[in-house]
């Protein structure tokens, strides 16, 4: 059993209460009566365990490049030390056999309980919009690959991101609905009407897809040549879409961010990390997907100077968010419950009676201080636990 007494964001907003849990399960989430004293030091706060829907690597280990299980739990703890308690990784565009490796590996880590699912990104890519994609291994989209793909994962996929714009795209579309699996949209030069017509055949199948990384690798909103970006804009204003956004202040200013909360509120946006191998280290030169990519004050770039992923940790992307105006609850769920309910995962993502004992217990700065996943302590201080 576990108790903890403070300030906590709950659904509802951030209010003193008492959380308690027991087997790795949430029992009471309530407001504290008048003769208990808060556990905490002013000024922390109590958090759902963090929820990344699209990341490559961090801690110097790349998910797409792994050669063993050792380095994805390697990239992953980097994560889990700064309260990210359940964490997407994401493939990028390689050859189809490395894909298919990648995937296997993936899913090793997702039925031991590292990982919570696998984000296929690639390799039905527009070869305009690559960006720190590899080139040499874009695909048209094909049935046939994508069914190798999603049989390597072994059902452990959340989500494939295509280029709704290529010719094939909508029979990829209609193999990912028949398994379950989320389309996403990104890395794309479509004009608005080819976005607009897989949003809706996927809608029709039952999808709420997501729009990856919107505005990053994707034809720029333009009056007279609006792309995909309103549409996908209008369609989570509806409700029908969930947009990504890396909200480091480097891939999109942090207004855009505030923006965009404000146009189709945070339960259609999740926050992602997009983050690469150098996600918690020092500059220097990574490897992703294949790819050399070099860190210059704390930016990941290609020599050609595309940027080539994240170097943040999702906590500090709420930090961010946070300091440029976004609400806490608002920014908590973005980066908490959206991306849970986008990958599936209906037993995490709040702080809720019955939800697993996922924590993290941030200071005044919202720096990490406690990590706690299914009720265990797994870090502390940015460290994790022994």
């Amino acid at each position: 059993m576990g108790f903890l007494y403070g300030r906590a964001a709950l659904p509802g907003g951030v209010r003193e209460c008492e959380i308690a849990w027991d087997k790795g399960v949430l029992t009471r989430v309530d407001t504290v009566s008048s003769d208990v004293t808060a556990e905490l030091p002013e000024g922390w706060l109590i958090l759902p365990g963090l929820v990344d829907e699209h990341c490559h690597g961090g801690g110097g280990a790349s998910f797409p490049d792994a050669k063993d299980s050792a380095e994805v739990a390697q990239a992953a703890g980097e994560h889990l030390a700064h309260g990210t308690t359940s964490i997407a990784a994401a493939l990028t565009t390689l050859s189809v056999e490395r894909m298919e490796a990648g995937a296997s590996l993936l899913a090793d880590a997702v039925e031991d309980g590292t990982l919570a699912a696998i984000l296929i990104e690639g390799p039905f890519l527009s070869s305009e919009r690559a960006g720190a994609q590899n080139p040499a291994y874009l695909e048209t989209p094909s049935v046939e690959i994508a069914n190798r793909l999603l049989t390597a994962a072994r059902g452990h996929a959340w989500g494939m991101t295509l280029a709704p714009e290529l010719s094939g795209a909508s029979e990829v579309v209609d193999l990912l609905l028949e398994h379950g699996v989320v389309p996403t949209w990104g890395h794309t030069h479509a004009e608005a009407g080819p976005a607009r017509e897989l949003q809706e055949r996927a809608m029709a199948g039952g999808a709420t897809p997501v729009a990856t990384h919107l505005f990053n690798a994707m034809r720029e909103l333009r009056h007279r040549a609006p792309g995909p970006v309103a549409e996908y804009l209008a369609a989570a204003r509806r409700g029908s879409c969930v947009v990504e956004l890396i909200g480091d202040g480097v891939h999109i200013s942090s207004e855009l961010v505030r923006n965009v909360v404000e146009i189709v509120g945070p339960e259609n946006i999740a926050l992602i990390t997009d983050a690469m191998a150098a996600a918690g280290m020092a500059d220097g030169t990574y490897e992703l997907g294949g790819l050399r990519v070099h860190v210059t004050d704390g930016q990941a770039r290609l020599r050609g100077g595309n940027l080539a992923g994240g170097t943040s940790h999702l906590l500090d992307i709420v930090r961010t968010v946070v300091g440029a105006g976004v609400d806490m609850n608002d920014a908590v769920t973005m980066a908490s419950a959206t991306p849970a309910r986008v990958m599936g995962l209906t037993d995490r993502g709040s702080l809720e009676v019955g939800k697993r004992a996922d924590l993290l217990v941030v200071d005044e700065e919202l720096r990490p201080r406690r990590v706690y996943r299914a009720g265990q302590l797994v870090a502390q201080d940015g460290k994790l636990v022994a």
